[in-house]
């Protein structure tokens, strides 16, 4: 079976390397240097939109680099904005390293929400961030919705790392993202993460009111991110971890490897159930 990588391990963006775990929004700050002391170096911030969600997240880094200077050469930050327009997509970055001086620097920038109609205006100006190390980037990537404008820019590697969402209640990037794109072990250069890895997560009570028995497998929620990386195409994922146990548990699912093929679709079928797309059969 295929292995999934470990929180130590790192690949390369750009000059910089990345472990699998992109630690986005968090809600205790003590969270995030327990996740560095795990071996998680990538975390992800947005400069404009759901600002007040990342507060603890700035805290936590803030503290982290309080305590400990020379972590800073050790991490890895991504910066998002969802602002369209070129002749924005520089201040909501500049403001985000105004409100966390402890950042000293934001090593990749994000365009946010990517479309094909408009990335083509965006991305020339993230390459000229780039270039230039605007803010002290020396990388850029992109989040999707638009799957094709992603598989474009993943293919054509206009991009240093690519986020797509994917998951059993979206599956869609199975059919064509992931599936017709290069493993990072057959060249890909671009690095691609998934994001909302854990949409169509099933607690008790929904296995209750849809009538499952208990005598069924519940995966637990660190299984949607086992699901995600079942994509061989997956370098890692942008992760919520609330909790110190949350990244333990975490670094125990991908020991576990991917998902076989009886369980991704059976995770599938949770969500086709949950979703009203189909029925348990009496």
């Amino acid at each position: 079976m295929r292995e999934l990588p470990k929180l130590t391990d790192r690949v390369p963006l750009g000059g910089l390397s990345v472990g699998p775990a992109c630690l986005g929004m968090v809600e205790d700050p003590d969270v995030v240097p327990a996740a560095f002391e795990a071996g998680v170096n990538f975390f992800f911030f947005s400069a404009d939109m759901h600002w007040p969600l990342y507060e603890p997240l700035r805290q936590g880094l803030t503290k982290l680099l309080s305590e400990k200077p020379s972590a800073r050469d050790e991490i890895v930050i991504g910066a998002v904005s969802y602002a369209t327009q070129p002749e924005f997509c520089w201040a909501p970055f500049e403001e985000l390293l105004m409100t966390t001086p402890a950042l000293q620097r934001l090593d990749l920038l994000i365009a946010g929400g990517c479309y094909g109609h408009e990335i083509g205006k965006r991305l020339p100006v993230y390459a000229k961030h780039t270039r230039e190390h605007f803010l002290g980037a020396r990388a850029m990537g992109a989040s999707f919705h638009d799957r094709d404008a992603a598989m474009v820019a993943v293919g054509n590697e206009t991009i240093d790392i690519g986020f797509v969402r994917y998951n059993p209640v979206h599956s869609g990037a199975r059919g064509d993202v992931y599936a017709t794109t290069r493993t990072h072990e057959q060249g890909r250069r671009c690095l691609l993460y998934n994001f909302k890895s854990t949409i169509g997560h099933l607690d008790d009570d929904d296995f209750k009111k849809l009538g499952i028995g208990a005598d069924f497998w519940r995966p637990h929620i660190t299984d949607y991110y086992r699901f995600a990386f079942t994509q061989a195409a997956v370098d890692g994922v942008l992760c919520s971890l609330p909790t110190a146990q949350a990244i333990r548990e975490f670094s125990d699912a991908l020991a576990k490897g991917p998902l076989d093929e009886d369980d991704e679709q059976y995770l599938l079928d949770l969500a086709a159930l949950k979703s009203g797309a189909a029925r348990l059969a009496s």
